[in-house]
């Protein structure tokens, strides 16, 4: 794992290690040019005062599952010719690609809340120990998602393709650009059943004090997430010799 680690780093961007550092500024940059755009045309936020704080919210949730559990899905597919190495699991290209996102949300977790405290921003949460929570629950979604369809990815590369467009669908109605606890009863439980939506709702719910946390519901989240996951490694064990044989 440490090999895949090392290698994907030095390879991701400009052939060098410190191309890394350029995989948290991509999240940064798409949450900020959003940002910017509704500060700049006036949008006043539904919840708080400060609108670049209020869509920081929903994106930072749902931006952390979407690079994450995409860029562990490509994953096997750039770094299938290490499986030729009878040491390199599939296990290991997967969790090494998902420590590397992991820091790298870390990262633009950081950044953020210190670009908006420059702001004169007040980034932090109404309750942290719920953000908190929410924020580790959105992590180990994505972890779970995305170790998921990336053993899929092994048997049917097609996954892939549906994979990127499903995740727009994911991000649309993720809740990250509206308030889904404020729509019709029956357009907000249908939303609910994606579980970046809750878990944006989740954060939301941490940062303002008259916000309904209806929509959330931790056990659904926690248990879509482990699923999910359970279902990844089951098929990673159980043919794993059939993903060897396709290398």
């Amino acid at each position: 794992m440490n090999a895949v680690i090392l290698r994907d780093m030095r390879t991701r961007f400009f052939g060098h290690g410190l191309g890394f550092l350029v995989v948290p500024l991509w999240p940064f940059v798409h949450m900020s040019i959003l940002i910017i755009i509704h500060s700049v045309t006036g949008r006043v936020p539904p919840y708080g005062d400060s609108t670049p704080v209020f869509f920081a919210t929903g994106l930072i949730p749902t931006l952390l599952f979407v690079y994450v559990s995409r860029f562990m899905v490509f994953s096997l597919m750039q770094n299938r010719p290490m499986l030729a190495f009878p040491v390199v699991q599939v296990s290991d290209i997967v969790m090494g690609r998902a420590f590397l996102e992991i820091i790298a949300a870390f990262a633009t977790l950081l950044l953020v809340l210190v670009v908006l405290w420059a702001m004169g921003q007040n980034p932090f949460p109404n309750d942290m120990e719920w953000a908190v929570c929410g924020y580790l629950s959105t992590l180990w979604l994505a972890f779970g998602v995305g170790y998921c369809v990336g053993i899929m990815s092994m048997f049917f590369p097609m996954i892939v393709t549906a994979y990127n467009l499903t995740v727009i669908i994911i991000y649309i109605t993720s809740g990250s650009l509206f308030v889904a606890s404020d729509l019709p009863g029956s357009f907000s439980y249908y939303l609910s059943f994606n579980p970046v939506l809750e878990c944006v709702e989740w954060m939301r719910s941490a940062f303002y004090e008259n916000y309904s946390d209806k929509l959330v519901s931790p056990l659904y989240i926690l248990s879509f997430a482990t699923i999910s996951l359970l279902l990844g490694l089951s098929l990673e064990r159980g043919f794993r010799r059939t993903m060897l044989e396709g290398k």
